[in-house]
């Protein structure tokens, strides 16, 4: 006669803490990183609107340029000459080759600011630039 008691183990846990810290982690990284995100649409630029196009995805470190009605260019809301970008833009052309760069042009800013920019753009060789605009009846922003 066996009088022993047949026990089972503990059964295996899954241990929660760790994980909840993780997820916690991760919310607020991407909370912050949309507010930046939005920053540079929140710029009072009315963007000039184009029947065709596509919205496309952001690109991962893409710059902004904002160019309002008056000839003013600002990137992440600091306001900058020519020559203070044309610095910026050599700096990150040297360290990220293809840098894409988005052009925010105000549509009541004049062809020759945005071509100032343009060739600012050019000369500190940044290649892969795109012109933003909007759709009137979505609202949304295109490039």
């Amino acid at each position: 006669m066996n009088f022993r008691k047949k026990t089972k183990g503990a059964l295996p846990t899954f241990q929660m803490t760790a994980m909840m810290d993780i997820v916690f982690l991760l919310l607020c990284f991407f909370v912050t990183t949309s507010v930046f995100s939005q920053w540079e649409n929140e710029v009072s630029i009315t963007l000039p609107t184009a029947q065709s196009g596509k919205v496309p995805d952001r690109l991962p470190g893409e710059i902004i340029i904002n160019i309002e009605k008056d000839g003013r260019v600002s990137v992440n809301q600091q306001e900058m000459t020519l020559d203070a970008l044309k610095k910026r833009l050599v700096r990150l052309a040297a360290y990220f080759p293809g840098q894409p760069v988005v052009l925010r042009a105000d549509k009541a800013t004049s062809y020759e600011n945005l071509m100032k920019v343009i060739d600012t753009c050019r000369q500190a060789d940044i290649w892969n630039f795109s012109m933003a605009t909007s759709d009137d009846k979505e609202g949304t922003e295109k490039k």
